[in-house]
């Protein structure tokens, strides 16, 4: 599949997929609900090995094609510590994220207000290979 965007359909065969894709997957409780032909939502969580878990929110456009995500936020968790998480939402007061606006990742120590430019996030492109590897390396370093 070369754009998961492509369509509605397209993208549902490509959430539905990742754990095939990705051999990391433990379980998927992701699900991608149409809500009307022209918005969809994606929700859930991906876990994997040593307590690590993505939890996934993303609003989606099908208005015309490619499918584009209108908004997310996803959060990585290890146990019970949230470790970070990127979202969307703007902060247009903040002129160190002007690079990524409105992409950005908030990070230790202090996870609401510490935030970067998160440049490999995208509205049009899925972000959860980017996340899910993201994962891996984490889960890979502490492995060691």
């Amino acid at each position: 599949m070369s754009n998961p965007l492509r369509t509605p359909q397209d993208y549902e065969l490509f959430i539905y997929s990742l754990p095939e894709q990705f051999i990391s997957i433990r379980q998927s409780t992701l699900t991608l609900v149409r809500l009307g032909a022209s918005l969809g939502r994606v929700a859930g969580e991906l876990h994997f090995d040593g307590g690590f878990r993505l939890v996934v929110r993303e609003r989606l456009l099908f208005e015309r094609w490619p499918v584009m995500i209108d908004g997310y936020g996803y959060e990585v968790w290890r146990g019970e510590d949230k470790l970070f998480w990127y979202d969307s939402q703007p902060h247009p007061n903040d002129p160190t994220l002007r690079p990524t606006h409105p992409h950005h990742k908030h990070i230790p120590p202090n996870l609401r207000h510490n935030r970067i430019p998160a440049p490999q996030m995208a509205f049009d492109r899925p972000n959860l290979p980017v996340l899910i590897e993201e994962i891996e390396r984490l889960a890979s370093a502490s492995t060691i």
